[in-house]
């Protein structure tokens, strides 16, 4: 059996893909690896942690001691890397942290890779490394070849660590594949993020912050379609090769936002519009040609369909983000390693 680890397994995008690998790879066994920090949630794995062939590890991948014991003992064959500090607001409040997990702990792991020779290293970026684009320029979408252009503490630091695994690569020769996805959308994303933070603050009829007039546009990737897109990277994909993953789903927030809205039955008057964000991103659109001309991925989930899935999600698993919100979260996981 293959033996895959799943880095940041415990956050919104690593959840949802050992969901899916446990559902559509029974052959192959999950190691996650997370360090709990306050985005890792034990309880978005809840229903894994009876699969025989999915195993828990809490710890840090910046910690090399740690990291390289561990793939020692559990000889993996590949590496997800989904491990990352993602909040852009918080970037800007406190980079530092930012760079040293998603920068050096990319490092540590690739480290790790070369020295115990492991076969793949998979490393899952973002398309806020490419910058933006203009909103009046619908005919603009980022491909594999668009020059790097961040704007925040994160989006440099994601694009840092993609230029190191690209080096290993050309370097060391270590066996790397990259990913740069859209916003992401679904079950288990942290309420800080706009859709799952309009719809609890919706459901308990507080405001709607909106920065700006909302006009920034995002292409919207439902996360089921983003977890299928790198498992077919992992098959089948070229080493050495970045693939870009996106919906063909832009919505401006705004749009997002009263769609929220509306679904819930609320009004719009809950819709407060704040100070714009430091160098927030107008428009982004990724052209997934790459990936679909030569693997054969398509996006399968339109907006409309995600978005009402996902609002679905949230009302009927209200406990998962109330225990966020409230801080209980926290008290499971001290439960479960004390």
């Amino acid at each position: 059996m293959k033996k895959l680890l799943v880095t940041g397994g415990a956050g919104f995008i690593g959840g949802n893909f050992v969901y899916y690998m446990l559902e559509n790879y029974p052959e192959t066994k999950l190691v996650c690896l997370d360090a709990l920090t306050y985005a890792g949630n034990l309880e978005t794995l809840k229903g894994a942690f009876g699969n025989p062939n999915f195993k828990f590890v809490k710890g840090d991948i910046t910690d090399r001691k740690f990291i390289y014991e561990l793939f020692e003992k559990e000889n993996f064959d590949t590496v997800v890397n989904f491990a990352a500090e993602s909040h852009v607001d918080r970037s800007i409040e406190e980079p530092e942290v930012f760079l040293k997990t998603n920068i050096l702990g990319t490092q540590v792991l690739l480290d790790a890779c070369n020295k115990y020779s492991v076969p793949r290293f998979h490393q899952v970026s973002t398309d806020e490394v490419y910058g933006d684009l203009p909103l009046d320029r619908p005919d603009l979408m980022f491909t594999e070849d668009t020059p790097i252009h961040t704007s925040s503490p994160y989006s440099a630091s994601k694009a840092s660590a993609d230029l190191l695994v690209l080096a290993y690569h050309r370097t060391f020769g270590t066996p790397v594949t990259v990913s740069r996805c859209s916003n992401n959308y679904g079950p288990y994303q942290f309420p800080e993020k706009l859709i799952p933070l309009m719809i609890a603050n919706a459901t308990h009829g507080k405001a709607l912050p909106v920065y700006g007039e909302g006009l920034n546009v995002r292409d919207w990737l439902y996360v089921e379609d983003h977890c299928r897109a790198i498992a077919m990277i992992l098959d089948n994909g070229r080493i050495g090769e970045v693939y870009n993953i996106g919906g063909h789903n832009e919505r401006a927030n705004i749009q997002v936002v009263k769609t929220i809205i509306k679904a819930l039955g609320k009004s719009e008057d809950l819709i407060t519009y704040v100070k714009d964000r430091p160098g927030h991103d107008r428009r982004y659109a990724i052209d997934p040609k790459k990936i679909s001309n030569e693997l054969g991925w398509q996006p399968l989930t339109l907006f409309d369909e995600g978005i009402e899935k996902t609002i679905r999600w949230y009302v009927e698993n209200s406990g998962w983000w109330e225990n966020i919100l409230n801080g209980s979260y926290r008290s499971y996981t001290e439960e479960m390693f004390t």
